[in-house]
């Protein structure tokens, strides 16, 4: 990728105010400004969101942790490791966007219904608050900060919430385009795993015995899942879900 390439030149220059932004968090703005402007542009003209294929979701979920992970990062007295985890989360996603070209052509009728994009945008919010949920879990094992323990908790909660409703716009899509709520797919599967491991999490988590460290480990793994349901899925098996 050339550095004529405006997709390029723009996700070095969002990097550049992340990475400014751990000496200053007031250039962690213009950076989500960047990515979020470019995503706007991006949907004005294709006349869609620019949710489909690995470089459209990665720039997605990137701009997603910065969106909910910095104002968390108020909530800490000693701010610094979850401010850096976070910077550092969201510059690998936004980096990771860029061997892949954006989709940019006519997306098939089965995508063209506000059930697909309502399911991909939040399946990548709920994406955002499991990652920024390791990110906590990571800080509580490292520095002992319940306050980080509890955060990662409310976090994964949010999280659940907003991927339990993307299940459900994703049965109302897959039945509106294929007939069926249900096509045992491995991306189907693998979203079902997710969604009781992170059951198991909440459930877990309201003894006493599993609070602390065992919770914040669970955290960590739980996006290790997630990681391999999004990537791990879509590039190795085939799927109606695959890129």
């Amino acid at each position: 990728m050339s550095l004529g390439n405006p997709v390029l030149l723009l996700t070095l220059a969002a990097a550049a105010f992340y990475t400014l932004g751990c000496r200053r968090k007031f250039f962690i703005l213009p950076a989500f400004l960047i990515q979020a402007g470019y995503m706007f542009y991006r949907g004005m003209l294709l006349g869609r969101m620019p949710i489909v294929g690995p470089h459209d979701t990665l720039f997605f979920l990137s701009a997603s942790i910065a969106l909910f992970g910095f104002p968390l990062t108020f909530k800490q007295e000693n701010s610094r490791p979850l401010f850096y985890s976070v910077t550092a989360l969201s510059l690998l996603f936004l980096f990771l966007s860029l061997p892949f070209k954006p989709h940019s052509s006519p997306l098939p009728p089965v995508l063209k219904t506000v059930w697909f994009e309502a399911h991909v945008a939040l399946s990548f919010f709920s994406y955002a608050l499991f990652g920024i949920g390791a990110v906590l879990g990571a800080v509580f094992l490292s520095a002992g900060e319940k306050r980080s323990e509890l955060l990662q908790y409310k976090t994964i909660v949010v999280g659940y919430f907003l991927f339990s409703a993307a299940m459900v716009f994703g049965g109302i899509w897959a039945y509106l385009a294929w007939g069926t709520y249900w096509l045992w797919t491995p991306k189907e599967l693998w979203t079902v795993i997710l969604w009781l491991f992170y059951g198991l999490y909440l459930h877990a988590r309201l003894t006493s015995r599993w609070t602390g460290r065992p919770a914040a480990l669970l955290g960590i793994v739980g996006f290790i899942i997630v990681m391999f349901t999004y990537l791990g899925v879509s590039l190795l098996m085939k799927s109606s879900h695959s890129f």
